[in-house]
């Protein structure tokens, strides 16, 4: 019974979510390249109520310098939530998740960069969740694909991250966090357009094959979205929006 009323708040007849938005409609996204003056490339987002922070630092040398690859470049990213990014403060000490998505991002981005380019040196992405409301690490790789681009890193292309979900029975765009609790399944998808390849995809939850092809396809829309207002953040920063 519980479930019933959960889902009846989460999807109205209108086919209105519960917090006013279509089923194919993504929170409201701001993105702003640059702030940091001590980074190399820094980005700022607001997806929804998540508030995202990202520093970009390098190419610089390794230390110590045996984790160097004479080869190729490496990418390091750390995923970090302030202690007071959630409702209940979160423990100051990196969490299993934080571990988790840190790695999750790190390989969403690696077929992006270019780092044969510089070998003998890291990137490093630090990663600051300010304010924390579900589908952080999309917000997160989206923002970090900006940072990467303000701080002049060759890109193949930018990484856009956007999630998809299944709640009260219906495929949605951008599942926020009252969804990710009482819904059935949601899947992030991180994607290069201009490549139109997808180089992050997960799914928590249960979806019949339709529903897996749907979701996939909403959440590469979703993703086509973020990435036009990821290249705008970069066209306002260096050329104004005089062009407006």
């Amino acid at each position: 019974m519980g479930g019933r009323d959960a889902t009846m708040v989460l999807l109205d007849e209108n086919g209105i979510r519960c917090d006013g938005r279509k089923v194919d409609e993504p929170r409201r996204i701001m993105i702003k390249a640059g702030g940091l003056k001590n980074a190399d490339g820094s980005a700022y987002i607001e997806f929804g109520d998540n508030k995202i922070l990202v520093g970009v630092f390098g190419p610089r040398d390794v230390h110590p310098k045996h984790m160097s690859n004479t080869d190729t470049g490496i990418l390091r990213v750390r995923y970090h939530m302030v202690p007071f990014s959630v409702g209940e403060r979160k423990n100051p000490a990196p969490s299993r998740r934080e571990i988790e998505i840190s790695k999750v991002i790190k390989e969403a981005l690696e077929p992006a960069v270019m780092l044969d380019k510089f070998p003998r040196t890291a990137v490093d992405v630090f990663i600051e969740v300010l304010q924390a409301d579900g589908g952080t690490r999309c917000a997160a790789l989206s923002a970090a694909s900006v940072a990467l681009a303000d701080a002049g890193i060759p890109m193949r292309d930018m990484v856009a991250a956007c999630a998809a979900g299944k709640v009260a029975d219906t495929v949605v765009l951008d599942v926020n966090n009252e969804e990710d609790q009482a819904g059935q399944a949601d899947m992030p998808i991180g994607y290069m357009p201009n490549l139109e390849k997808i180089t992050l995809l997960q799914l928590d939850g249960v979806l019949t094959s339709e529903e897996y092809k749907k979701c996939v396809q909403v959440g590469v829309d979703g993703c086509k979205i973020v990435y036009d207002i990821q290249k705008k953040a970069l066209q306002d920063k260096y050329f104004g929006n005089g062009g407006d």
